[in-house]
């Protein structure tokens, strides 16, 4: 029986866990030589091969176009489980999947089913450029017959690996979703990423000089302008941040399975602790359960947050406004609580390990440093305030690509 037969008759179920399973073993992979590589800060091209050797880039697509069928709720974890060997590289395979979801909430259902194909079929690797903040507006005007691109952006993750590009443009006052193949005369990335933490996610600057854009590689139907971005679209927001969720819950969780596995090998009492072994001083095992219990509430906020998105997009384009900030929320909640509970760990990990784990050899300061550059993206206090003013006033979060 081919793995293509044995993939279709598969329950959703068993083909979740067998991605699970291959995101295991890569994260295992990632974090043997996490902290080597995060000192060379090379493109993460080897990386992006990983993940597409172990087909985790294409779980989401149907299984007849050569996929899991998994739902994003789902991919999601898999994005977890990278992030426990590499937060980097989990933030890569994070924004792909959300990016691979772009075609079908705004594009029409041809270029949808198409993209779909090509991504199960070719194992495509998207890279994003996205983030409005930074640099000039990237520009869609037309062109002739045809569009073209102009702009520049100073953060965009994967745009210099991607195989194809998932770009926001404004279009005569109108925000628009460029899918575009990668290799386009006129489009540069930068490489100018050197940052303190996330230094694998092929992040920085990037430039359109009158990049060429055909009309099918504009997402939606005709006419481009004049549309009201319904509700439904609007969810385009929380993917990207349940993935970041999921990411930094991801990097807790393994940031504490490395630290006690250098504590059991390596670690010291307190010299008035009493007792002959760390694995047995009080105050490291009352601050492993504080850890073990906050990272433990804040992955189940955010299953929680992953279900309350599924059912958001279950119910599809007839979904309301009220709806669509139910849903909204509960990924903020999470972001707040994971962005508090991730940082938390990553600093008090040495409070287990003790004073030799901070040798830079070990590279443990990398979990702090990639959840420090990440969590600034944008302002978790403003997710609080999000939250707040839904649950106290019944205010929803104005649509943006933040929120």
């Amino acid at each position: 029986m081919s793995v293509e037969t044995e993939q279709s008759i598969a329950t959703n179920d068993e083909r979740f866990a067998a991605a699970l399973h291959r995101a295991d073993v890569v994260a295992a992979e990632l974090r043997a030589t996490a902290a080597e590589r995060d000192r060379a800060n090379r493109a993460p091209r080897e990386e992006v091969e990983l993940l597409r050797r172990n087909d985790l880039l294409q779980v989401q697509e149907p299984v007849e176009h050569g996929g899991d069928g998994l739902s994003f709720a789902q991919a999601a974890q898999v994005v977890r489980r990278i992030a426990r060997g590499d937060t980097s590289i989990a933030h890569l395979i994070g924004y792909h999947y959300a990016q691979t979801r772009v075609a079908s909430l705004f594009g029409t259902p041809e270029q949808d089913a198409e993209l779909s194909r090509r991504n199960g079929r070719e194992k495509v690797f998207w890279g994003g450029v996205q983030n409005p903040r930074g640099g000039s507006d990237v520009v869609l005007s037309r062109d002739g017959d045809r569009f073209r691109l102009d702009g520049r952006r100073s953060f965009a993750s994967g745009a210099g690996l991607g195989d194809y590009l998932s770009v926001t443009a404004a279009f005569e006052g109108e925000l628009l979703f460029v899918a575009l193949p990668a290799g386009r005369k006129g489009f540069r990335a930068l490489g100018d990423w050197d940052n303190i933490g996330q230094r694998l996610t092929d992040s920085g600057g990037v430039e359109f000089t009158a990049t060429p854009v055909e009309r099918h590689e504009v997402l939606g139907p005709d006419p481009l302008t004049g549309r009201t971005i319904t509700p439904y679209q609007t969810l385009v927001t929380p993917h990207w941040q349940l993935a970041f969720v999921n990411f930094y819950v991801g990097t807790a969780e393994g940031a504490l399975d490395e630290a006690l596995d250098w504590t059991r090998l390596h670690g010291a009492p307190w010299e008035t602790s009493g007792v002959d072994s760390a694995t047995d001083d009080p105050y490291v095992l009352q601050t492993v359960g504080e850890l073990r219990s906050e990272i433990r509430a804040a992955a189940l906020l955010a299953d929680r947050a992953g279900d309350a998105l599924q059912d958001a997009l279950g119910i599809g384009p007839s979904i309301t406004a009220e709806q669509r900030a139910d849903a909204a929320v509960a990924v903020y909640e999470a972001k707040y609580l994971s962005t508090k509970v991730a940082l938390s760990v990553a600093s008090r990990l040495f409070e287990i390990q003790g004073a030799r784990a901070t040798t830079s050899a070990y590279g443990f300061d990398r979990h702090w440093r990639n959840l420090r550059t990440h969590t600034v993206h944008d302002p978790v206090a403003y997710k609080a305030r999000e939250v707040g003013d839904w649950t106290l006033n019944r205010r929803a979060p104005a649509f943006s690509l933040y929120r």
